[in-house]
């Protein structure tokens, strides 16, 4: 089965984020990564749905989560009848997709497409589990290809030498660009805001970038104008949750706060991704509001006294008025023409 995650580090290879296998789906725990490196085995698909809500697998982690999860709910469903397997997938596909609600459209796109390769494979008498792990694997493929597009895209944007600053763990896109400048043998330094409360910049791009050989330094989440004051920031990037037409992105808590110190000190602010075509407005970005708990403490370490409150919104949106350009797989767009990357025809990514 051909794959894109060649030259690829350990976080981006296609086993390491989420995979089925006789009746399990394995996922690498990145709330602990690189501390230890471990698997949670899933054994009915709700698991699956518990361990993407629970951030086990964050990012486009859950991208491959859903599908490898619709693959054993096809093995929890195996020995029912056709119709019956179909209402189970079905369902299946409506609760991974809404693990998690930000993306829950996303998400939606993997598990439909799932249950009706599953559906196809059952009227021709082959195993959906099988077809459907293969569907997934080509979903992967296509990110992978198209992402690399967008890499080669924000490679060029990169001074040779020059300096990066990134927020959040933005996956597909970090290994991608790793790849176009290495194509290009152009090197540049990596800054990794951490990002709490998970520290996904910290544990997750960090080590990504410093195990391919680049220049990395972490720098917590209150440091960044420091940063971009005494230490020659070129660029800030992130990858988006959720792109709205309108130029509007959702992205980790804090990417706000950032953008708007890169437009203070002029650092150009690109963000990755392809935008979402059901999402015309602002309006239309759900905010995710998370548990305060993990706010209060990590890893089961109290931050606070018991008194003490939090509020966790997982996600922030920035206004297209800080962003320089929203970078796809058809080039570089101001955010206020955004809508026009629909005026082509679209290939799918999901």
């Amino acid at each position: 089965m051909h794959r894109c995650d060649d030259n690829m580090p350990f976080l981006l290879q296609y086993e390491h984020v989420a995979w089925y296998e006789n009746g399990r789906v394995r996922i690498l725990d990145r709330r602990i990564y690189p501390t230890e490196v471990r698997f949670v085995e899933c054994v009915t698909y709700h698991e699956v749905v518990r361990a993407i809500a629970d951030m086990v697998t964050q990012s486009a982690g859950p991208y491959t989560a859903v599908g490898m999860g619709m693959a054993l709910a096809a093995y929890e469903c195996r020995d029912k009848g056709k119709a019956e397997q179909a209402a189970f997938l079905k369902q299946a596909a409506y609760d991974l997709a809404h693990a998690r609600p930000t993306t829950a459209n996303r998400y939606g796109i993997i598990t439909n497409h799932c249950a009706d390769v599953a559906a196809q494979a059952l009227e021709n008498g082959e195993d959906p589990i099988d077809k459907i792990v293969e569907a997934t694997v080509e979903s992967l493929n296509r990110r992978y290809s198209t992402m690399q597009t967008v890499g080669d895209y924000l490679a060029d944007l990169i001074p040779s030498g020059g300096t990066i600053l990134t927020q959040c763990f933005g996956e597909t896109i970090i290994g991608t660009v790793m790849r176009a400048a290495r194509k290009q043998n152009k090197t540049f330094r990596v800054f990794c805001a951490e990002t709490r409360p998970y520290l996904q910049g910290a544990r997750l791009t960090s080590s990504c970038f410093a195990q391919m050989g680049f220049d990395t330094t972490v720098i917590t989440d209150n440091m960044v104008a420091y940063a971009m004051q005494h230490e020659g920031i070129d660029l800030f990037t992130s990858a988006a949750d959720t792109i709205a037409r309108d130029g509007h992105i959702a992205n980790k808590i804090g990417t706000f706060q950032i953008a708007i110190l890169a437009k203070y000190f002029g650092v150009p602010y690109f963000v990755t991704g392809i935008p979402d075509q059901d999402k015309m407005s602002r309006q239309d970005i759900v905010i995710e509001m998370r548990d305060p708990a993990q706010v209060l403490s990590y890893r089961g370490i109290p931050n606070t006294v018991p008194e003490v409150k939090a509020i966790y919104p997982s996600f922030d949106v920035v206004p297209p008025h800080l962003i320089s350009g929203v970078v796809t797989d058809q080039g570089v767009y101001a955010p206020y023409v955004l809508n026009h990357y629909f005026d082509r025809q679209v290939k799918a990514f999901y």
